[in-house]
């Protein structure tokens, strides 16, 4: 039997890997260290009330190509993708220099579907400031995501070089290594994320994989228990418990776990799977 991972689609509560992370890491500020990306939602920043009070911020400066940036952040949490874009555009209009926007502004053509800008706008943000370890994670995750393992990993390490203190840099790169059976490594990136974000499901889940790939169940199962306690709506995490539940022969709670799955996400494929083996 094999664990999952989630790292072969994103967008979906099953397989989103550092879901939290990935999707809304908007920088928000101007310093250049690895503290100036917003590397966590905070769904206040996207509340109509922050919005309101960052444009009356712009009103009184209209030339301020940070307020700009930080107001996109804002509506790119609020999932207003338009006025997100439009706000990125006009800060780059004021500001050409204005690194972090471009890699903002990436971010928002990834939501839309739009790879090919996404990485052009990577690729500025680099060529503006080379050392900037939240562009090379964005773009190295659109690599990933492309299966442009080689690139990928190169981003990731180049990142990690950086001293970034990213979890993303990390996890990503541990799924890479998992992806090669190279689990060993593969638990040292994820506890690296985990020391990191310490609250954050995903790289519990995916070091959870790595221990069960080693053979060390108990440790994985404590990862993928830890994983639902922290986020119960990611399909993935209950999967992967249902599978341990399945290997120790249980099969009423691997049964329970899988269904919780197919709840969270009726699609995910391991769970419909792991059930129709249980109920065979």
């Amino acid at each position: 039997m094999q664990a999952y991972s989630g790292n072969t689609h994103e967008g979906r509560k099953s397989a989103t890997p550092f879901a939290a992370l990935v999707c809304l890491a908007l920088a928000a500020c101007q310093s250049s260290g690895p503290g100036a990306e917003i590397a966590a939602i905070d769904t206040a920043q996207g509340s109509a009330e922050n919005i309101a009070s960052l444009t009356a911020v712009i009103e009184r400066s209209p030339r301020d190509a940070q307020a700009y940036n930080v107001r996109g952040s804002a509506f790119g949490r609020a999932g207003r993708y338009r006025e997100a874009l439009e706000d990125f555009d006009t800060a780059i209009r004021l500001n050409p220099s204005y690194y972090q926007a471009y890699a903002n502004r990436a971010l928002i053509h990834r939501f839309k579907g739009d790879d090919g800008k996404a990485v052009a706008d990577y690729n500025k943000a680099l060529q503006l400031n080379p050392s900037y370890d939240a562009a090379y994670i964005g773009r190295g995750n659109l690599y990933r995501l492309a299966g442009r393992t080689r690139e990928a990993f190169d981003d990731f390490q180049r990142a990690i070089q950086l001293d970034t203190t990213d979890p993303r840099a990390y996890h990503n790169r541990g799924l890479l290594y998992q992806a090669q059976g190279q689990h060993n490594l593969a638990l040292e990136d994820f506890s690296a994320a985990i020391s990191l974000a310490p609250n954050a499901a995903e790289p519990y889940n995916g070091r959870g994989v790595s221990y069960l790939a080693l053979g060390d169940e108990e440790n994985a199962f404590s990862d993928f228990n830890t994983a639902i306690k922290l986020d119960g709506e990611i399909a993935e995490g209950w999967a992967n418990q249902a599978l341990v539940y399945e290997r120790r022969g249980d099969k009423q709670k691997a049964m329970r776990s899988y269904r919780q799955a197919l709840k969270l996400d009726p699609e995910y494929g391991p769970a419909k799977a792991g059930l129709a083996r249980v109920q065979g």
